[in-house]
């Protein structure tokens, strides 16, 4: 990591942004570290005022916080009523609401009217097929307009919707599915990826007779084939004929309902078992994306707001947020290097887009394959580009700097499917430091704890929320006492969130995620993230991406890298010694590995996180208790038995 600032907005944005109306209602000035100091210190304050300031749909009720003492068991809003999707509805004009784009194959257009209009008839139709507050919705879709449809029309009634992507197997949905018992499953015919027509029916077959709890299946045209057969299919039925007979209705009347109401049910990656089921209320995850929305990413209503994302992916629920703050929404499916890799700066020209969210890995992966958007396109519209999923390398700052937009928010952002939003984010009145994410969130009490539960700075260990906040899951499913809901994230430190990221507070007042705790490595006892071996190795022009365990040795841990190569390049002695070379020189000899070994592939979660604790126990001969979440599970073969690893 270096001393360098990357950016500045300039005075002009500082006294634009939405941050600084903010502060100036809360009477301060547009100062972050002393407006995010008054948000932990008076919570209510600060939280109340959001409700105001963002105009929520509801009744705000006379409590803001009840057993605010206790974590977990603080209430928020407890005399509240409200419903998520009379907040993302708010307004019904011609302005557009979203734009589609299925890779190069289809693109669509949505008015605000007409979206709230497709609502009205399926929350009707879900109505009339005896869909009632607290039942479960599910949709195996594609990141298209009728799964951001279906989320809405569940939550106008007060149903529980939850979602995964078509690349999903058909076990990896009933892990998932089977566990919440869905009444309505919405699916699509098929979907696009990489230039080919891939179909999804056969599989949705399979997943409707493993879900007795469905009545109906309801499948959308995406494809574009004629003449389906859904007959074969459990309760199949198309979605057309599903809410035709409700094309006149035109008006909805959303359901009142409490703070904490399940909106939606988010599942953990199921790598090392069974998928947690984690239940996210309406009003924590309206309020949480409305602030990271409005004060941490500087929306505007008719901003372009984009995120690169499948439905099966946190980010796909923080996205679709953004019609509470007026944003057009941009929607994606499919590959994001069809083109060669010019598809998504194609959009963001083609759009006017404003706010460009991916992954650390596909940043990096146009650096690694020389795209120079900044010189082929026209970015003049882009005010912020986001990352996430993994930590953003230091390296991957500079091309971005260099080589897609020098006047840029460049913000690293790290929070994840528990909350349904970040700990750690965008700050749009401050500077962006090389390698660092800028700042932690308002109203987030977000600190760095040693083993002995102190705060420490410039020292790495455990990222951790020392104070209640509203997008705390309501619960887990199928945990009636909390015990596992407990166990998730106070058993390490009672009452303080221990979030599971090895991580260090910046003398800037930002933060360096350098890994997930349990994949730490600790050779001969010293603790090391994997990011700041993945930041070394993958500055060299021969890697692709790697991964690296630790494999227990001789009475200790090894640390064993993985690399996968550009096309063309071996891994030859000199490659491994450029390699160690450059681990040694950047970080510390523990960093550097005993053994570096070549693969073909690196398995990745169905969100594109790379998976050491998979690889780590099929080095050791264990079995991997559930590959069905992971992308290409058959890359796990090529770490098993591997002979260099046996001296």
């Amino acid at each position: 990591m270096t001393d360098q600032m990357m950016w500045q907005p300039s005075a002009a944005r500082v006294a634009a942004a939405n941050l600084t109306a903010f502060a100036a209602r809360a009477g301060l000035p547009a100062d972050y570290a002393r407006i995010h100091r008054w948000s932990i210190e008076q919570p209510e304050a600060f939280w109340s005022l959001l409700w105001d300031f963002c105009a929520v749909r509801g009744e705000k009720g006379g409590v803001v916080l009840a057993d605010g003492d206790k974590m977990p068991g603080a209430r928020w809003f407890p005399e509240a009523r409200l419903n998520y999707a009379q907040n993302l509805l708010r307004r019904r004009d011609d302005g557009a609401a979203l734009v589609f784009w299925g890779e190069d194959k289809l693109m669509r257009r949505m008015g605000r009217g007409d979206l709230y209009r497709r609502v009205a008839r399926l929350a009707l139709a879900m109505k009339n097929e005896g869909v009632v507050a607290g039942d479960v919705v599910a949709a195996y879709m594609p990141n298209m307009p009728e799964t951001l449809i279906t989320l809405l029309a569940a939550s106008a009634i007060g149903a529980v919707f939850t979602s995964a992507s078509p690349d999903f197997g058909v076990q990896g949905v009933l892990d998932r599915f089977g566990q919440v018992n869905p009444k309505l499953l919405f699916v699509a015919d098929g979907y696009y990826y990489n230039g080919k027509t891939l179909d999804s029916l056969d599989k949705v077959k399979e997943i409707a007779d493993g879900l007795p709890s469905v009545q109906k299946t309801i499948v959308a045209r995406y494809t574009r084939k004629e003449g389906h057969d859904v007959a074969a299919i459990r309760g199949g039925t198309m979605l057309r004929a599903f809410v035709d007979p409700y094309r006149w209705q035109t008006e909805l009347e959303f359901e009142q309902l409490p703070f904490d109401h399940p909106l939606y049910i988010l599942y953990s990656s199921g790598t090392t078992g069974v998928p947690k089921c984690i239940v996210h209320g309406a009003g924590g995850a309206l309020l949480q994306h409305l602030k990271e929305h409005r004060l941490q990413s500087d929306v505007k209503p008719g901003d372009k707001l984009f995120y690169f994302t499948t439905c099966g992916w946190m980010m796909w629920n923080w996205l679709v947020s953004g019609l509470a703050s007026d944003a057009t929404l941009l929607l994606y499916d499919g590959s994001p290097f069809v083109g060669r890799g010019n598809i998504l700066f194609d959009y963001a020209v083609a759009e006017g887009m404003t706010h460009f969210g991916t992954s650390a890995k596909f940043i990096d992966a146009c650096a690694k394959i020389g795209l120079k958007p900044g010189a082929t396109h026209d970015l003049s519209s882009l005010r912020a580009m986001f990352s996430t999923g993994s930590p953003l390398a230091p390296d991957s700052f500079d091309y971005v700097y260099q080589s897609i937009k020098a006047d840029l928010q460049l913000a690293s952002i790290s929070g994840g499917t528990d909350i349904v939003s970040c700990f750690v984010l965008g700050n749009p009145l401050g500077p962006v430091w090389r390698g660092e994410i800028q700042c932690a969130g308002l109203g987030m009490a977000v600190d760095v704890f040693d083993d002995a539960a102190k705060p420490i700075a410039g020292e790495k260990g455990e990222l951790v929320c020392t104070r209640p906040f509203p997008s705390m899951p309501v619960r887990f499913w199928n945990d009636a006492d909390g015990a596992k809901y407990r166990a998730a994230y106070f058993e390490r430190f009672p009452g303080v969130w221990c979030h599971g990221d090895f991580a260090e507070k910046t003398a800037h007042g930002g933060f360096v995620i350098h890994g997930r705790s349990d994949a730490l490595l600790k050779p001969g006892g010293v603790r090391i993230g994997t990011a700041e071996i993945y930041r070394q190795v993958e500055k060299l022009p021969e890697v692709l991406e790697s991964i690296v365990i630790g494999q227990d040795w001789d009475h200790d841990v090894r640390v064993v890298l993985f690399v996968k190569l550009q096309d063309g390049s071996t891994l030859d002695e000199e490659l491994i010694k450029r390699i160690k070379e450059t681990i040694r020189a950047n970080t510390t000899p523990r960093h550097v590995p005993a053994k570096v070994l070549q693969v073909a592939d690196i398995p990745r979660t169905k969100s594109g996180k790379i998976v050491e604790l998979a690889v780590r126990e099929v080095v050791h001969g264990r079995p991997v208790k559930n590959s069905e979440a992971l992308a290409n599970p058959e890359a796990l073969e090529l770490f098993r038995d591997r002979p260099e690893l046996a001296d």
